[in-house]
């Protein structure tokens, strides 16, 4: 019976590669490196690339070692950390896209040594502190020495260097602006005047303190986040990824334009593994933009999808990009809590483009891809269903109130065992094993290739948050965003949403996150929002920005994969993604729905009233609900007649949607009542018509 089930489920999940004309996998690496600075590295074919592998292995078993002992302190774990991370962004990751990634120039070895050693002159100076030495960093605080200065410049500079690489220009801009900004304060007018500092005091607080660029987000970075890229890289290793897109196939893909109802869900599955909106999407849009295109959408439509649903995962939690641990520290709340703050928005998120895919497919008359082709949940999920066991192990710890770092080390654990499970059933069975120690070894290089983007816009966060932290800054930038906004609340959130698109373009999420929340989400606090809120809505709006032009780099990666047009791409994925544009807002007018002091009957209600509205404004975007908007659509009457009455309908649903969304009863009360008018008429026209035709 169990052999039945395996055979029938590799048949059914074959079958979807003969009818996906998926893109050359070449085409689609070549794609990646190009868009996404973090998968440019080096692939190294000699004895340079066992030096890497074994830096790497030293690293990762450093990391367990002092998360397992906890006999490490944290400027010293802080420090190996950022040392291990700065010779292997050199060793790994060349000057520019251009120079070729097989060799190893002499002077990134270089660069790459004197920028561990520079975080090594901390540890080696902790340690000397520890064994009872006098005259160290400790007992000389305040009173630095030329060597220390020195060392913490050429240490800071290294790493701007390494983020110009690695992360992109637009943190390495922002940050050194803060950094000018130290010493030129003292000549600037206005709320933007401080004192101004000395080379000495900018210089070691930012590398020396735990302020700068060892401070809090260098803090998560190097515990519980790296535990959880290990995690997701142990999961990639099982082959998950395609276990997502196969369960989403065999539940939606024969729906109504099946396959691009399978990209949102798949998305939506991928982001909890997922750090980036651009290599989500090259990752599953190989697969589904062709399936999309095959079945009769535009390939700027089918882009479009899917750049809008990547992009979404990394708002879905757990992961949320890494995200969710650097808020959790930024605002000292236990990490379950901003799990639950995320899942209500999430949903909705995907739920708005979910609907928007299906209108656009009843539009057009497009069907599903055919059942016999597509896998079998059953014999599926029996065969290998096992993959989903450690994400639950990680839920199921959390919601028992477990830290973030032990929930990790138990997923961890569980993808072990299962790995080895797996492996002992092939040799049983006389096949090869499919989880050995060189797969354990390639997990350990990729979790330390993969947190290396992450640790370094990390410090380059830590220079920003260190020079606000020096200069008072980011009260002062808050402050002037409320008067410029002549201290109106919905005004104050409009500036945020703009500067938190704009310094969001082209960044990382875990960049993405720091900057926006760092610059922008003070002002709104200011006016007395949540703080969780309130860094919710930057990071929402700071993530949107991959998609909205002119930078929209998911939306470019998804126009790539479908031979369309990049802009009119990244046009679709933002009318697709228009639920990032009014969620933020609702749960900053009304914070039930981050589950913060939530009643359970008022959170049903805003949920139910924010899915209907939804659907307003997706009907409104496509002009088609369970009929072509336009009173005298499919008539004989003047196209420009036609047309005034089809703009009439659509704004009404508009309307209708927008009063839906606003968290109070009394526009919930007439957005509801307006959208039953409009469905009823929609529908009984559609009967008319359907008789007619008849």
């Amino acid at each position: 019976m169990d052999n039945d089930f395996e055979n029938e489920a590799a048949e059914s999940s074959g079958a979807i590669e003969q009818i996906l004309p998926t893109t050359n996998e070449e085409e689609m690496k070549n794609l990646m490196k190009d868009l996404d600075k973090e998968q440019a590295y080096r692939e190294h074919h000699c004895w340079r690339q066992s030096i890497t592998v074994v830096i790497s292995v030293i690293f990762v078993l450093f990391q367990l070692y002092a998360t397992l002992s906890g006999h490490v302190t944290a400027q010293v774990l802080r420090a190996t950390h950022l040392a291990f991370v700065q010779l292997l962004a050199f060793l790994l990751f060349p000057a520019t896209k251009k120079m070729p990634k097989n060799t190893l120039p002499w002077y990134d070895v270089v660069l790459g040594l004197v920028g561990a050693g520079c975080w090594l002159y901390i540890v080696i100076n902790f340690q000397m502190y520890a064994h009872g030495f006098e005259n160290t960093l400790v007992s000389r605080t305040g009173n630095n020495t030329v060597l220390d200065v020195v060392i913490g410049i050429i240490g800071i500079l290294i790493l701007i260097e390494s983020c110009r690489r690695i992360v992109g220009l637009p943190i390495m801009i922002i940050a050194s602006i803060f950094i000018v900004y130290a010493f030129v304060g003292k000549y600037l007018p206005g709320f933007l005047h401080h004192r101004g500092y000395s080379l000495q005091r900018v210089v070691c607080h930012l590398f020396y303190n735990t302020e700068g660029i060892m401070g809090v987000p260098i803090g998560a970075c190097s515990t519980f986040i790296f535990l959880f890229i290990l995690f997701g890289a142990l999961l990639e290793k099982t082959g998950i990824g395609q276990f997502f897109i196969d369960v989403c196939n065999a539940i939606a893909g024969g729906a109504s334009g099946g396959p691009a109802k399978v990209a949102v869900l798949s998305s939506a599955l991928l982001g909890t593994v997922s750090g980036s909106s651009v290599s989500n999407t090259v990752g599953s849009g190989s697969f589904t933009i062709p399936m999309m295109k095959k079945l009769g959408y535009k390939g700027e439509f089918a882009g479009a999808v899917e750049a809008s649903a990547s992009t979404g995962g990394q708002l879905m939690p757990p992961i949320m990009g890494a995200a969710a641990f650097l808020m959790a520290e930024s605002l000292g709340l236990p990490y379950v809590t901003i799990v639950k703050a995320a899942i209500i928005p999430a949903i909705l998120y995907f739920t708005g483009i979910f609907i928007t895919v299906h209108l656009e497919a009843k539009k057009l008359g497009l069907k599903g891809l055919p059942r016999e082709e597509l896998p079998k949940f059953l014999p599926l999920f029996l065969k290998k269903g096992y993959m989903i066991l450690p994400l639950i192990v990680i839920i199921l710890f959390l919601c028992m109130g477990k830290t973030a770092v032990f929930a990790a080390l138990m997923g961890i654990l569980a993808c072990l065992l299962i790995g080895i499970g797996v492996s002992f059933v092939d040799v049983a069975k006389g096949s090869k094993p499919t989880f050995g120690t060189k797969d354990i070894i390639d997990v350990m290089c990729a979790a330390a290739r993969n947190i290396i983007s992450v640790a370094i816009a990390c410090g380059m966060a830590g220079i920003i948050i260190g020079i606000v932290t020096l200069t008072g800054l980011g009260l002062k930038l808050g402050a002037g965003l409320v008067t410029l906004a002549g201290g109106k609340l919905f005004l104050t959130l409009v500036f945020t949403m703009l500067a938190s698109i704009i310094l969001g373009m082209g960044a990382p999420t875990t960049a993405n996150y720091l900057i926006t929340s760092t610059i922008t989400a003070g002002a709104i606090i200011q006016l007395g929002v949540q703080p969780l809120a309130a860094h919710m809505f930057a990071f929402y709006f700071g993530i949107i920005a991959d998609v909205t032009p002119p930078v929209a780099l998911a939306a470019i990666a998804g126009a790539a994969i479908a031979k369309a047009k990049p802009m009119k791409t990244a046009v679709n994925a933002t009318k697709l993604a228009i639920g990032a544009f009014i969620i933020p807002y609702m749960f900053v007018y009304n914070s039930q729905m981050l589950l913060l002091d939530a009643q359970w009957g008022s959170v049903i209600m805003i949920i139910v009233s924010a899915l209907i509205g939804m659907f307003g404004i997706s009907v409104s975007f496509e002009g088609y609900g369970f009929r072509n908007t336009g009173i005298f659509y499919g008539t004989n009457k003047t196209k420009g007649l036609v047309a005034t009455f089809d703009a009439v309908e659509r704004i009404l649903f508009a309307i209708a949607g927008l009063l839906c969304v606003i968290p109070e009863t009394r526009t919930d009360i007439i957005g509801i009542c307006m959208m039953a008018v409009l469905v009823t008429y929609q529908i009984v026209v559609r009967i008319i018509q359907n008789k007619k035709n008849k």
